[in-house]
């Protein structure tokens, strides 16, 4: 391995009771890579022990915050499952977690970005659920996805992988603010107690905890089944050789 090779894909930096967590692997659009995966699992879990975080702020280098899943290792069966335990760690996290996106947001992207309390996006952040166009479903990040993005919403760019901007993603709820309010979401965050944060994300987090209790094993066999089929297999090498699925009319 090159010295690039293997310095780490997330890097973590603590300013003022905020601990950064910044996806660097831009050479594959931060995609959610095993490597990916894990390294981003463990610096949460270092945060969420920090007695002096008081909240995480999750943001990427590059053009893309999150391309999904890494289309080079879509066959492991371990990926669904290793997605689902990433996204309950952001939302059982005692701590809160914000995003901070100006760039691409796709697939499975989404899903990170849904898992977290709060998000900003800024005027480069654009957003797709790109699955169907691939022969998949957005099955497992719907965990996350679906309490915040209003149903029409859902329905529309679930199925068509339209792609929409940042005050699209705001006016339906998948983001909670422009780029500009993170200062004072910061802010807010710094004048709350330990206590007080983790008691108060615990209330906005019950329902989508009980959700995966009831439904991630069953998304997690359909994401899986999914990956495994021909036709997603013939959607992914599409997508890699730059061609239009042969279903696309």
């Amino acid at each position: 391995m090159t010295a690039d090779e293997n310095a780490p894909v997330v890097r973590s930096a603590s300013e003022r009771g905020i601990t950064t967590l910044t996806l660097d692997s831009p050479a594959n659009r931060n995609a959610l890579s095993a490597r990916m995966v894990d390294e981003l699992s463990d610096a949460l879990a270092r945060a969420g022990k920090d007695p002096a975080t008081r909240a995480v702020l999750l943001t990427h280098t590059g053009g893309t915050f999150c391309a999904g899943a890494d289309l080079k290792e879509a066959t492991s069966p371990q990926g669904p499952g290793r997605l689902v335990a990433l996204l309950r760690s952001i939302v059982e996290l005692p701590k809160p977690v914000v995003a901070k996106v100006n760039g691409h947001v796709r697939a499975g992207g989404l899903g990170l970005l849904a898992a977290c309390d709060l998000s900003v996006a800024g005027p480069g952040a654009s957003f797709a659920f790109t699955e169907a166009r691939l022969g998949l479903a957005p099955a497992v990040i719907s965990l996350t996805v679906l309490p915040r993005l209003d149903r029409r919403a859902a329905a529309r760019y679930y199925l068509t992988g339209e792609v929409f901007d940042a005050s699209e993603a705001v006016r339906t709820g998948l983001v909670t603010a422009p780029e500009e309010a993170l200062d004072g979401i910061l802010a807010g965050l710094r004048a709350g107690s330990p206590q007080g944060l983790a008691e108060s994300k615990a209330l906005t987090t019950a329902g989508v905890l009980r959700a995966f209790d009831q439904d991630a094993d069953a998304l997690t066999e359909r994401s899986a089944r999914l990956f495994g089929s021909p036709e997603a297999a013939e959607g992914m090498r599409a997508f890699l050789e730059r061609r239009a699925a042969p279903w696309a009319l």
